[in-house]
């Protein structure tokens, strides 16, 4: 294994679903299983314990679910960052769990593929949600109340800044979910180019990721000016 391997927590309470993830995260050098549990309360113990650098967490653990794992481990684990694995039925706690620190979620349904890709992504600190969920999150997250003031780095979000009619564009494919590959298809540029467009917007409006983005094209009606 490799020495700088991503170091993976796995929790799911079924283990024919744990024996299969850990049949695919087997398969990529880059990533080394070092712990799994089947129960919410030994999952908290372990990861304390391990200190792994990503959990891939079941919401429906008994015990504890995911979320009480999730919030136990702000205080207890607040460095590892955390998938949440769960079934598209359950989109109405996406937005609690987002809430609690998670930097993703994977549907279970999802190809297989995805899972290492979501912990790639996650550990180099982005979030990870496809469209449906991200489209999910952001209806039930972006009212005024459950706006965030500040960003995940504690800095004030910006007031409207002046944005060209090409940023505009992107946040709206932004707060639909697609992704940078997806959104330079659509609009006929390159993937840099895209990736030159956020950087400059994220700048502007001061937020530090796609969620937030996202969440701020919704409070302030940018996603549907393009």
């Amino acid at each position: 294994m490799s020495l700088t391997a991503i170091r993976v927590f796995v929790a799911d309470a079924h283990p024919i679903v744990l024996e299969g993830i850990r049949s695919v995260l087997r398969q990529h050098a880059g990533i080394e299983v070092i712990g799994e549990s089947s129960d919410g309360l030994e999952t908290i113990d372990k990861i304390v314990q391990l200190e792994p650098e990503v959990v891939l967490l079941d919401l429906k653990l008994p015990r504890a679910d995911g979320l009480h794992v999730l919030r136990t481990l702000q205080t207890r684990a607040p460095k590892c960052k955390v998938i949440l694995f769960a079934g598209s039925e359950h989109k109405e706690e996406f937005v609690e769990a987002m809430k609690l620190g998670c930097s993703g979620i994977l549907l279970k349904d999802a190809p297989t593929s995805l899972v290492e890709k979501s912990i790639q992504k996650v550990h180099a600190g982005e979030i990870w949600l496809d469209s449906n969920t991200t489209a999910a999150v952001i209806r039930q997250f972006a009212s005024p109340s459950d706006f965030p003031a500040t960003h995940s780095n504690g800095k004030p979000m910006r007031e409207r800044a002046q944005l060209s009619q090409r940023e505009r564009e992107i946040i709206v494919l932004i707060a639909q979910g697609y992704k940078n590959k997806e959104i330079a298809e659509k609009m006929f540029i390159t993937e840099q180019t895209v990736k030159n467009h956020l950087h400059n917007v994220f700048d502007k409006l001061g937020v530090s990721d796609r969620l937030e983005l996202a969440l701020y094209a919704i409070h302030n009606s940018l996603h549907v000016k393009a």
